[in-house]
Formats: C-alpha cells, sequence, structure tokens
C-alpha cells in the first residue's frame, strides 16, 4: 500500500473523532431546534455541495457509531446541566427571592417564596365548580345570591334586571 494511504476508502475513522465531526456534534447538540442538521454540518466545515448528505450519514448509528455516541453523550451532559431537581428548583427560587428582597422589590419576592411553598407542596391549590340552574333554587335563595357585574339575573329562561346599587 503506498505510504500515506489506510486502505479505509469509507473515509469512517473507526478509532477517534475528526476535528469536522467533533464540530458537527457540538453545532447539532448545542443549537438544539435553531439549526437544520444540513446547516450544522456546514457550520462544521463539510462542502455545501455534501453537507445534506454528510449530516445524515453523521447521524447514522450503522455509518458513523463514534459520532452518534459522541453527540448522545454531550446531549447528556446538556440535559444533566439544565435537569429540574427538587432542590435546584427550590435553590433557584431562594436566590431569585433573596435577589428581589435587595432590589426592595417585594411583590416578586413574596412570589418567588409562594413558588417555593408550592414546589414544596405546603400549598393546596383547591377549585370547585358547581353546576346547576336557578330554577333549582329557592326565591330566598335567589335573592341572597349575587347579582355580578351586570346586575341581571336569568330567570326561569329570560332576564330580570334589577337596580345597581350605583345608579
Amino acid at each position: 500500500m503506498p505510504k500515506g494511504i489506510s486502505g479505509n476508502i469509507s473515509g469512517k475513522n473507526e478509532k477517534h473523532l475528526t476535528h469536522k465531526q467533533i464540530r458537527f456534534a457540538k453545532e447539532y447538540v448545542y443549537n438544539d431546534g435553531s439549526k437544520t442538521q444540513t446547516e450544522c454540518a456546514l457550520d462544521a466545515g463539510y462542502a455545501e455541495s455534501s453537507a445534506a448528505v454528510r449530516a445524515s450519514e453523521l447521524t447514522n448509528p450503522q455509518k458513523y457509531p463514534l459520532v452518534v455516541r459522541y453527540i448522545q453523550a454531550l446531549q447528556a451532559e446538556v440535559d444533566k446541566k439544565y435537569e429540574v431537581t427538587f432542590g435546584r428548583h427550590v435553590r433557584q427560587l431562594a436566590k431569585i427571592r433573596d435577589q428581589a428582597m435587595e432590589k426592595g422589590n417585594l411583590t416578586a419576592a413574596v412570589s418567588a417564596e409562594v413558588q417555593r411553598g408550592r414546589a414544596a407542596g405546603l400549598y393546596v391549590e383547591r377549585k370547585e365548580v358547581r353546576t346547576g340552574t336557578l330554577d333549582s333554587l329557592s326565591e330566598i335563595e335567589i335573592k341572597e345570591r349575587p347579582l355580578g357585574t351586570r346586575g341581571i339575573l336569568e330567570l326561569h329562561g329570560g332576564f330580570a334586571e334589577y337596580p345597581s346599587p350605583h345608579r
């Protein structure tokens, strides 16, 4: 075999990644969806005429298993870095609360503290949905019922307007 020729016709480096492959993997992972595979290949230095094919091949585990494993390792690293855990979440809210307190923004500080309490399960949100019609209420219950913002109460399919106290 002539000097300088490895006999590797496919161009795949089975022992280590090339600089372009590393750049492609980083572009692909760190630009998570904001760039296409082809754009990542172009930015990694692949020729415009072959970037789409290279990108497809580099993400194919049968053709480039080292590149695919490197991409998976980078993705796992990013996932771990930005993972939401209870402890991290509560610490971050405490930091936001403290920064808001330093700036004198009590509204933001209270909000951050309430969110910490919710995350810790200290608050129970309770919602009650009632259904029914006014037909099932007695006359006393209807008269005691708040009229709402318009002062209109539905009675037996029609509307009866009651004087607003502000008139």
